[in-house]
């Protein structure tokens, strides 16, 4: 019998524009204590590339998640990624593709339309659609982050899908009541929703208290 009592949130990140949302929800996570599996699919890696101009290398995946993460926040600790688990995109006989993996649920962030046709019609076509299917089978917490514009009937169809089988759907829309007047603050925010819906403590924005006004003194400049 086993001895390890790790029971980690897996982070599933598709090639959707917007993997600054996926850098911010994995140093909240870990900030938090929450352990971390990473599941990078491959068009994800081109869109790293793209909006960073950072290499995700699987041989050299600790580095480079090191360096994508540390890229709009200099302050992050790399001796935090200790408790990080990287699993292949192409490598089924991972372990969070079995349900008796202890993980205690996924996000998705940020989804792409063809992830969430393949999570909504459980194809598995990798190891990030796998998981997903497996987390909604044993009935553990699933967000979908989903970051497209405009959305098609099709993708409507999927998403209402995931919602009847118990998957959050959170799209990628930053709220502008929590003052964020930066890409960082309004990044956050989205991150900060995903936690909120799995229940994970942070510090990511600004909560609503019921005062009017207060968004416009947070993010006015000071005098």
């Amino acid at each position: 019998m086993g001895t390890d009592k790790r029971q980690p949130w897996v982070v599933g990140v598709s090639g959707a524009s917007g993997t600054p949302y996926a850098a911010s929800v994995i140093r909240a996570l870990l900030a938090a204590g929450e352990p971390v599996d990473l599941v990078v699919s491959r068009a994800a890696r081109l869109t790293i590339l793209d909006e960073t101009g950072i290499a995700f290398r699987d041989a050299h995946w600790r580095t480079d998640l090191a360096t994508w993460l540390a890229a709009d926040d200099v302050g992050f600790d790399p001796g935090r990624l200790a408790d990080v688990r990287y699993w292949a995109a192409g490598d089924f006989a991972a372990g969070p593709s079995s349900g008796s993996y202890p993980a205690k649920g996924m996000l998705v962030v940020p989804a792409t339309t063809g992830a969430v046709a393949g999570i909504a019609l459980g194809l598995s076509k990798d190891l990030l659609q796998r998981v997903a299917s497996v987390t909604l089978k044993e009935r553990r917490p699933l967000v979908v982050c989903v970051r497209e514009a405009p959305l098609n009937g099709v993708t409507l169809k999927h998403l209402v899908e995931l919602d009847a089988q118990g998957a959050v759907v959170l799209p990628a829309s930053p709220g502008f009541y929590a003052g964020g007047s930066t890409v960082r603050e309004l990044v956050d925010f989205v991150a900060g929703r995903v936690l909120d819906a799995v229940g994970v403590p942070h510090a990511l924005y600004r909560r609503w208290e019921g005062e009017l006004g207060a968004a416009a003194r947070h993010s006015a400049p000071p005098e």
